[in-house]
């Protein structure tokens, strides 16, 4: 039994009509006829009553229309599910994150954007360490990564930056600092303990302009745990000054950091050779996006 034969049993059983369902149908009448024999053969049971006036359905001819009907209307659904699948209108997507691209809301921002525009995508959202996210997504278990650059990248990997912010300092509020006037010198910071997030190139920086050594920082992990241990007067924090808007933690006040800007960005990571059409619409959407 093959598929055609349901789709013409289906047409002579809701013309009750031979002709007019091969008519229908684009195929003879002699073609159909043979066909429903055919059919009739193989499920060693006659479906139509036939006379020289009239066509009508047998008990059985009847209860296998239900079931030709089902059969017929799954067929159509899982050819729509392939064909949204093949345009990436379908699947899943698996993103992992650092805290400072929800915390800015660019994560936000563009999960908004494409559940707008493939709204039966589903996209899961983790917080994961940052050292983790490129060995995940060689290994298939993310498919777009948020991360705070710089990050060594494997060559398979490419990123495209969706935020640009800078570095502040967090402070106890009862820090000799948190009330004083103006941004922060490094070297004001030299004789303190550093509570260090993932990605510590802003602290780095900071040790440098100070010309001091950072002597066995804390690193908890998230910017959130960061931000508790400084709370609890641990130490203090060079930390993204988009948490300034995003974090109301007690006891923590931030502070600008004198001199040049110390710049950091926000990328969204990929694989190069990404072959998932949904994957790739939201890789598309971020390069259209994204900031240059």
């Amino acid at each position: 039994m093959e598929l055609r034969h349901l789709k013409y049993f289906v047409a002579v059983a809701e013309h009750l009509h031979f002709a007019l369902a091969a008519e229908a149908l684009g195929i003879s009448p002699p073609t159909l006829t043979v066909q429903i024999q055919q059919l009739e053969r193989r499920l060693q049971a006659r479906l139509f009553a036939r006379t020289k006036r009239a066509v009508s359905l047998t008990a059985a001819g009847e209860a296998f229309l239900a079931e030709a009907q089902l059969a017929l209307r799954q067929v159509e659904r899982t050819i729509n599910v392939g064909q949204l699948a093949g345009r990436g209108q379908l699947g899943r997507i698996e993103i992992g994150y650092v805290g400072s691209a929800a915390y800015s809301g660019v994560l936000q921002q563009q999960l908004r954007l494409f559940r707008r525009a493939f709204p039966q995508v589903l996209v899961t959202v983790r917080e994961q360490p940052m050292a983790r996210l490129p060995e995940l997504l060689k290994d298939g278990q993310v498919d777009i990564a948020f991360v705070r650059l710089p990050i060594v990248l494997d060559r398979s990997l490419r990123s495209q930056v969706v935020l640009r912010d800078r570095y502040c300092v967090a402070l106890p509020a009862e820090h000799r600092l948190a009330s004083a006037s103006g941004p922060v010198k490094s070297r004001e910071l030299a004789t303190e303990t550093f509570i260090v997030p993932e990605q510590d190139s802003g602290t780095k920086e900071v040790s440098r302009r100070g010309r001091f050594a950072l002597d066995a920082p804390s690193r908890p992990g998230s910017l959130l745990q960061v931000l508790t241990e400084v709370s609890f007067g641990a130490g203090v924090a060079i930390v993204p000054d988009i948490l300034q808007g995003a974090l109301d933690m007690p006891n923590v006040v931030f502070k600008p950091l004198a001199g040049e800007p110390i710049n950091s960005e926000v990328a969204a990571v990929y694989r190069g050779f990404e072959r998932s059409p949904v994957v790739k619409n939201l890789i598309e959407q971020l390069l259209r996006t994204s900031i240059a």
